[in-house]
C-alpha cells in the first residue's frame, strides 16, 4: 500500500514531464469534456466591458448594471379595444401615459396639456428636444419674412392617439399580460417604451403613406397603426418567421377592416432591394436596423447573437445596417423624410433622423 502511494507522489511530480512518466500511465486530455464552455451572455459581456467600456468611460458601470437589470415595460394602449377603461384602471395602479406628460411639459409656462391658455403667449421650451437645460423662445419671434424656424426649436407634432403608460421611476411593477375585450382584441401592447420615441419622431401626417422597413417583432408597427393617420403602411422584415408573428400580432389588436391588404401591407422582401422595388413613394421611411440586441445578448441565451455559429453575422452587421441605410433614401419621396435607428446600451439609445428633402 505504501508502494502504490509513493507510485503516484512520483507519478504528480513527473506531470510537467510527460516524456519521463511510462506510457501505460499516460492519459490524453479530453478537451471537449474538461475545459470549461463560455456562454454566449459572458461572452456578450467581455466584449461589451471592452468596447462600451472604452466608449463610455466613466459611465459605463452604471450602463452596465441597467443592462443586467430586469427589463422595464411600457404598455402601448390599442385604441381599437376599450381603451379609457383600460386607461383608468392602469392609473389606479400608479402607471401613467408618459407620451401626455412629455406633451404637457414641452409647452411652458403659457400652456396646458399642449394647448396655450386664452390671451397668453404660446411659448416652446427646447429643454427636451436638446436633452439639457434650454431656453424658452417665443414663437412669435422665430417666424419671420425670409425667416426659417431652426429645427432645434421647433416643437415637435406628438400624436395625440399614442399613449403610452409606464410606471414611475423606481417603481419595478410589472404590468399583467394583456386581456381580450369585448370585440376579441388585446388591450396593450407590452413593449420598450423608448420604442414609441421613433414613431413620435417620425410625425405621420393623415395621408401619409409609410414603410416600416425592419418591422418584426411589431412594437413600432403597430404603434404606426395607433397613430391613426397611415392612409398606407408597408411593414417588411426580411425573416418569414418574424413577419409570421408580426400577422399573428396586428391580428390580436388591430380590426380586420382596418388591416386589409390595401391598408397594411406586410413583406419579406431583402430590405436593402428595396429601393429598386418601389423608389420614391413613401412619405415618411422607418428603419430600425439589426444590432446586437444589448441587453437580449446579456441575459437570454436562447437565439443570442453572441454564440459561435452566428459570429459571422455579427462581423457584417455594421455593414448591413450601412446598406439598409444607404439604399432605403430612394424610397422616400423628396419632401419625405427618413429615420434610421441604431440601437446602443440603455441610456445612450440615439435616433438618427435625415431629411429627404434634398435627394434620395
Amino acid at each position: 500500500m505504501a508502494a502504490l502511494v509513493d507510485t503516484r507522489r512520483v507519478l504528480l511530480k513527473l506531470k510537467g514531464f510527460p516524456q519521463l512518466i511510462p506510457r501505460r500511465y499516460r492519459v490524453k486530455k479530453k478537451w471537449a469534456a474538461t475545459l470549461p464552455r463560455i456562454t454566449s451572455t459572458k461572452l456578450a459581456l467581455q466584449n461589451f466591458d471592452v468596447n462600451y467600456g472604452t466608449q463610455f468611460g466613466e459611465r459605463w458601470p452604471s450602463i452596465r448594471i441597467s443592462l443586467l437589470s430586469e427589463q422595464k415595460y411600457g404598455a402601448l394602449i390599442n385604441n381599437f379595444s376599450s381603451a379609457q377603461e383600460l386607461m383608468k384602471g392602469l392609473e389606479l395602479q400608479g402607471a401613467r401615459d408618459f407620451v401626455y406628460e412629455a406633451r404637457a411639459r414641452t409647452w411652458s409656462p403659457g400652456s396646458v396639456g399642449g394647448k396655450p391658455r386664452g390671451g397668453e403667449e404660446l411659448v416652446w421650451s427646447s429643454s427636451l428636444a436638446a436633452g439639457q437645460s434650454g431656453s424658452e423662445v417665443p414663437l412669435s419671434s422665430q417666424v419671420g419674412e425670409g425667416m426659417e424656424m431652426a429645427a432645434a426649436t421647433e416643437p415637435p407634432s406628438l400624436s395625440p392617439n399614442i399613449k403610452c403608460f409606464t410606471f414611475p421611476k423606481g417603481d419595478v411593477t410589472g404590468f399583467s399580460p394583456a386581456r381580450l375585450d369585448g370585440s376579441g382584441l388585446l388591450g396593450y401592447y407590452l413593449l420598450d417604451a423608448a420604442s414609441v420615441l421613433p414613431v413620435l419622431a417620425l410625425d405621420v401626417q393623415p395621408g401619409h403613406t409609410v414603410l416600416d422597413l425592419c418591422a418584426a417583432p411589431g412594437g413600432k408597427t403597430l404603434a404606426l397603426i395607433q397613430t391613426q393617420a397611415c392612409w398606407r403602411l408597408a411593414a417588411n422584415d426580411s425573416s418569414v418567421s418574424r413577419t409570421g408573428r408580426l400577422r399573428r400580432i396586428l391580428q390580436s389588436y388591430i380590426p380586420r377592416e382596418h388591416s386589409t391588404e390595401d391598408r397594411v401591407r406586410i413583406t419579406s422582401f431583402d430590405g436593402r432591394r428595396w429601393g429598386e422595388l418601389e423608389s420614391n413613394t413613401f412619405d415618411r421611411v422607418l428603419v430600425d436596423v439589426p444590432c446586437t440586441t444589448d441587453r437580449h445578448s446579456l441575459l437570454e441565451e436562447e437565439n443570442n447573437i453572441f454564440t459561435r455559429s452566428r459570429s459571422k453575422e455579427r462581423q457584417t452587421l455594421p455593414l448591413l445596417q450601412s446598406q439598409l441605410l444607404l439604399y432605403q433614401g430612394c424610397a422616400a419621396r423628396r419632401s419625405g423624410a427618413l429615420l434610421h435607428l441604431h440601437a446602443v446600451p440603455a441610456a445612450e439609445r440615439v435616433c438618427g433622423g435625415q431629411s429627404c428633402a434634398g435627394g434620395p
